[in-house]
């Protein structure tokens, strides 16, 4: 979900940021009038008071209210989804009848999950126009999200009694029984949509996604090659052509369809995911994160994106990384299996930083368990499993090996200690000098010392043993990475 344009009947499928300002009818300030001077030289009671009044205030122009939304598309731009909340909602205080900037406004509540007030905005909106069609896929879509389809379908059709030629209400209506996997009243309804508007592109793709999920995948490719032709800057179009051209098995115009519809739209974030899905399938890894780092920043909650983008940086090696992302996956989709299998397969993929090669088979392990107690079937997991345990075996041998060869070192080397010591020579002893002679002609008494160990030998029976320490595991060869379940593509903008 991104921004909407300005202009009347465009579709909000498009997913696409502003680079223009708001639909505004033209409006100018009335000129300035001021009296004609009494004379053309002041008096010198005007050159006094003029000398002592203060210097004029200058206030700058006033931006416009185009200026002002541009100004907060820019800032969603970078992100900052809560200063551009901020900006838009100084915006329509001000100019409270911009239907589209109030469109806008609930794109950025959505994304900051604020669904409440997001659908408040689409409404708003579409009481200022009730038939931008922009508000109505926004509003369809966030009902389809929070599983409130049914409800807004009742809506709809209780407008249509009294709207029937209303194209912009029949397009919404389709969505929303596609939405519900009511395929034939949604082909219907954009038949219908059509009739009213026979070049209504956003109908078109609708009618297009009913043909794809029925199987028919030659007639969804030519009612999209139809739309395309109307608009061939529409982004969602060449994205939903991309996932017919898949289903066709023509991959090489599927790749570049997706590569234009985000070209097209650098926000779209279903045509970056399935952009760079594809990608990785083509080993170009760096690329796929460009691609998909895009896409989860456009939508922050888009599973598929941040599967494949884990899938990316799996490709690149960097674990903590991919981790990350299978995890956040999982915190988004709890029921969904997938990010587990994917989350084994990074453990027989990539040594984890400081892992233990046996903790890092055995944990792979457990996720292959959990995949399948969750439900998951793959063909490929007993011949995983099986290399895993192999690999298993391998290191606990090497290991075993390892220490006891460090034990057997340890040994020699004390039984050298204590060879050493035995052969070294007796401390010698020795009596220092006699003292002079008393005064009464006897010698003073003396004790006699030991003379210390000689420094740099050992002494007799004491043995320097140094600690023991396992060696680091073997380094080994970092293997291509294994395929892994890829975010699934969704037609268009649906990302249900």
């Amino acid at each position: 979900m991104s921004f909407v344009p300005r202009t009347p009947g465009a579709s909000a499928l498009t997913a696409l940021f502003l680079s223009s300002g708001l639909w505004l009818s033209a409006c100018a300030s009335a000129p300035e009038t001021r009296p004609s001077p009494v004379s053309d030289a002041p008096t010198s009671a005007q050159q006094d008071v003029a000398a002592k009044a203060p210097p004029p205030v200058i206030e700058p122009p006033r931006r416009s209210a185009a200026e002002d939304f541009d100004q907060a598309v820019a800032i969603a731009r970078t992100g900052e989804l809560t200063a551009a909340e901020a900006a838009l909602r100084a915006l329509v205080t001000q100019e409270p009848k911009l239907d589209y900037a109030w469109t806008n406004l609930g794109i950025v509540q959505e994304r900051l999950g604020k669904h409440e007030d997001a659908e408040r905005s689409y409404r708003q909106a579409l009481a200022l126009a009730p038939e931008q069609q922009s508000a109505w896929d926004c509003l369809t879509r966030l009902y389809g999200r929070t599983g409130r389809s049914a409800a807004l379908e009742t809506e709809l059709r209780g407008l249509l009694e009294t709207k029937q030629d209303s194209v912009a209400l029949r397009t919404a209506l389709a969505v929303t029984l596609l939405q519900q996997k009511k395929l034939e009243p949604a082909a219907t309804e954009a038949k219908r949509a059509l009739k009213g508007d026979e070049r209504h592109t956003h109908a078109m793709q609708v009618l297009a996604q009913v043909y794809y999920r029925e199987g028919k995948h030659e007639l969804a490719r030519m009612v999209l090659e139809n739309a395309r032709d109307i608009a061939p800057a529409d982004a969602a179009t060449r994205n939903a052509l991309g996932l017919v051209y898949l289903a066709l098995n023509v991959r090489p115009q599927a790749l570049e369809e997706f590569k234009e519809a985000a070209k097209l739209r650098p926000d779209f974030a279903e045509a970056r995911n399935n952009f760079g899905a594809m990608l990785n399938e083509a080993q170009d890894y760096a690329a796929a994160v460009t691609e998909l780092e895009a896409a989860v920043r456009s939508a922050p909650d888009f599973a598929a994106a941040r599967l494949n983008l884990g899938n990316a940086y799996r490709g690149t090696g960097d674990f903590e990384r991919s981790k990350a992302e299978y995890e956040r996956v999982l915190e988004l989709r709890p029921q969904q299996p997938d990010p587990l299998f994917n989350l084994a397969i990074l453990y027989l993929d990539v040594e984890p930083p400081g892992g233990d090669p046996v903790g890092r088979y055995k944990t792979a392990l457990t996720y292959f368990e959990r995949y399948e107690a969750q439900g998951g079937k793959d063909d490929r997991i007993p011949q995983y499993t099986k290399d895993a345990r192999k690999s298993i075996e391998r290191e606990e041998r090497r290991l075993e090996r390892e220490r006891k060869d460090q034990l057997r070192k340890a040994a020699e080397l004390e039984k050298a200690q204590k060879e050493a010591a035995k052969q070294a020579p007796d401390a010698t002893v020795t009596t220092p000098a006699s003292p002079p002679p008393a005064q009464d002609g006897t010698h003073a008494p003396t004790d006699t010392a030991r003379s210390p160990v000689t420094p740099g030998t050992t002494a007799p029976g004491a043995v320097s043993q140094p600690g023991t320490q396992a060696a680091p595991p073997r380094a080994e060869s970092t293997p291509a990475p294994t395929p892994a379940k890829a975010g699934s593509g969704k037609l268009a903008d649906d990302r249900n």
